[in-house]
């Protein structure tokens, strides 16, 4: 009786690792993330026009601002060799909806220009801190 409950369950592991080999091939074939590369992925205008588009487009949390929570998300994001930005999730946040505000801001960023390796286009992991600063000096968004 074991060994027939043995040979049963032997079978079930075997179809079950077929299965998982018969998937779809392309599928296999999933690009590769690099993390660093010769020439490391650019927003369009480069640094100033990156931190130009950040001041622009970041709306300071009215719960954050009451609050006065203040800090630097961390967002890693992924630029695709089309320059498609994707995958983007918080490393590091500080809450009070300045998480999801940083993820926002990066989900409508224009294309970028993608990372280069061996002359060749390819996807970049990329860490963007955004910093969350109340200042009295000028007016945030909403105000």
């Amino acid at each position: 009786m074991k060994r027939i409950l043995m040979i049963a369950l032997t079978g079930i592991a075997l179809m079950s690792v077929t299965s998982v080999n018969a998937q779809d091939p392309n599928d296999q074939k999933e690009e590769s993330v690099f993390t660093t590369v010769e020439q490391m992925p650019e927003f369009p205008g480069g640094m100033d026009a990156l931190m130009k588009y950040l001041g622009e487009n970041i709306k300071y949390p009215e719960i954050a601002r009451e609050s006065g929570k203040q800090g630097v998300v961390y967002v890693s994001f992924v630029v695709r060799k089309d320059g498609n930005i994707t995958d983007s999730k918080v490393l590091r946040g500080i809450g009070n909806g300045c998480d999801r505000e940083a993820l926002r801001v990066v989900s409508k960023m224009p294309n970028w220009k993608p990372g280069m390796q061996k002359g060749k286009a390819v996807s970049v992991q990329y860490t963007l801190p955004i910093k969350f600063a109340i200042t009295k000096d000028k007016p945030l968004k909403g105000e």
